[in-house]
């Protein structure tokens, strides 16, 4: 039976700051003492591995939010120093033990396991169809340690949050960086001043929101308008609805039990970075 969509949107915040551990120091110190450059050779490395050795046209179109010429600062090169096997096995070890380092005696507590348990059922039951990035995290094996299980099932629902997420914006003809634009406007923030896209040139941020603009979801003033308000809420409503059945697997009170379980794991994995 499908569950509420606002249960749906809230495993979302929950599983959202478990499966970004990824993007902190631990990992990012790993994959550094392996040769990679930089956070970014990182991040590719990582999160592409699952996809294998392909070209980096491919990883940005199944990216789908990074600009033009990115991914390639990246990918190939990471392939020269580091396989995608490596990578895998050096995001889930640095990202579990970010996780537990972040979430404490939690990660000891009987009641992370059965956590564990029902999140990689939801997360390894979901389809996969049309899922590339997803598709590619599931073709690869469980860990047995409960920490990794966890962070590897959150990561698994977030992929395929994502990969829906991309359908919805691809289906509303909203680009990668249009959409970062638009949420820097949402936030009352100007494009350049957004962390994600702060570093493209001002003139291409600019024909971004000339654009935009030219459909209306712009105002004169550079501000966000009413039809863009109604296209992120189109969006993001399409986002959980496509999220939904990943949960379908999960009884009513074993979703709640996932929830509540999940809060404060969340709220502890929330902790930022010193």
């Amino acid at each position: 039976m499908p569950h509420p969509q606002a249960k749906i949107h809230r495993m979302y915040e929950l599983v959202e700051p478990i499966a970004t551990v990824t993007l902190s120091e631990v990992p990012n110190e790993q994959f550094l003492a392996l040769g990679m450059r930089n956070y970014w050779d990182g991040y590719f490395a990582g999160r592409a591995a699952p996809l294998g050795p392909v070209p980096a046209e491919v990883v940005h179109a199944v990216f789908y939010n990074f600009a033009d010429g990115e991914v390639a600062r990246h990918i190939p090169w990471v392939w020269g120093k580091i396989t995608p096997q490596e990578a895998i096995a050096v995001r889930e070890r640095g990202s579990a033990a970010a996780l537990r380092q972040r979430i404490g005696e939690l990660a000891d507590s009987p009641g992370l396991v059965r956590v564990a348990d029902l999140a990689t059922r939801a997360a390894v039951s979901a389809p996969a169809e049309g899922r590339a990035l997803y598709a590619g995290l599931r073709a690869l094996d469980v860990p047995e340690e409960p920490v990794a299980r966890l962070w590897h099932a959150a990561t698994l629902l977030r992929e395929h949050r994502g990969d829906g997420h991309n359908a919805a914006l691809l289906a509303h003809g909203i680009g990668g960086t249009e959409s970062h634009v638009l949420i820097a406007l949402s936030l009352g923030m100007r494009a350049e001043e957004f962390g994600r896209i702060h570093h493209l040139p001002r003139a291409q941020l600019a024909a971004v929101v000339d654009g935009l603009r030219g459909r209306g979801l712009v105002d004169a003033a550079g501000g966000f308008t009413h039809a863009s308000r109604e296209i992120k809420q189109r969006i993001e409503a399409l986002t959980d609805e496509l999220a939904a059945p990943a949960y379908d697997v999960l009884s009513a009170d074993e979703l709640d039990e996932l929830v509540a379980e999940l809060e404060p794991i969340a709220a502890a994995a929330q902790a930022v970075d010193d």
